[in-house]
């Protein structure tokens, strides 16, 4: 048996007999890690109260064998809060939907239990950070985690130079396809042509030009948020549910 000790982002949490439940989170240095946590659907259990989608969490786990991930799910035996993001998430149907649909994405792109991925568990607390102080529209502030998510797991897109000979932008064409931005000469079957003005948004928030994305109209942000969903569907290969309930524009 062993002990060990992580932050994490609780992800979501599952039924589990009478008065358990299993614990999906995002740790610091286990990377996605599923628990059961006993007792907590109990009226009275502060120890469930803290263990909510969005808590941002210190967690003891205790589990078999010298690894927390691999033979049987681990016990969640003590936690104490971090910052309660959820407190000023749950309230607002727009940063309620924006959050959920960042934690559906944070745990797509760590598939695998127990493999680290200390990037994307910094941008998913930054994110939960930034939608709970309410600093920016919770739709630009999702946009931007997905943006970023993706350049994390590899599939950064261009929204200037051209995504597959390089020609200095800003270019005409979009291909999710192809990965941005493309000239004409470069254009495939499906290519889109969005405003320049949903391109330098989206261009902002990755970069995290926020005086930028603060200042788009909203029809330059809906035609942003739609070719972000594209792309983020074409490399997930499916969509995320959540998405269908978040506030356009």
């Amino acid at each position: 048996m062993s002990l060990f000790r992580d932050d994490g982002i609780v992800l979501r949490t599952q039924k589990l007999g009478e008065a358990d439940r299993i614990i999906t989170l995002l740790t610091r240095t286990q990377g996605r890690v599923r628990a059961v946590a006993r007792g907590v659907r109990r009226t009275k259990s502060k120890f469930g109260a803290r263990l909510e989608p969005f808590s941002h969490v210190d967690v003891q786990f205790f589990a078999r064998g010298s690894a927390l991930v691999g033979r049987g799910l681990p016990l969640c035996t003590q936690t104490e809060t971090i910052a309660p993001y959820g407190r000023h998430i749950v309230d607002d149907y727009g940063r309620y939907t924006a959050g959920t649909a960042m934690l559906e994405t944070a745990e797509r792109f760590t598939d695998h239990e127990g493999e680290p991925n200390v990037q994307q568990y910094l941008l998913l607390v930054g994110g939960l950070r930034t939608l709970a102080a309410a600093a920016h529209a919770p739709g630009l502030v999702l946009d931007a985690f997905l943006l970023r998510s993706l350049a994390v797991g590899g599939y950064a897109p261009s929204f200037g130079d051209c995504a597959k000979c390089g020609l200095p932008g800003p270019n005409r064409f979009f291909s999710v396809a192809a990965g941005g931005s493309v000239c004409v000469d470069c254009r495939v079957p499906g290519s889109v042509v969005p405003s320049p003005e949903a391109l330098r948004l989206l261009g902002a928030l990755l970069a995290g030009d926020w005086v930028t994305a603060d200042a788009a109209q909203a029809r330059h942000v809906r035609e942003g948020s739609g070719l972000v969903s594209a792309y983020l569907h074409w490399h997930l290969e499916r969509g995320l549910r959540s998405l269908r309930f978040v506030e356009k524009g």
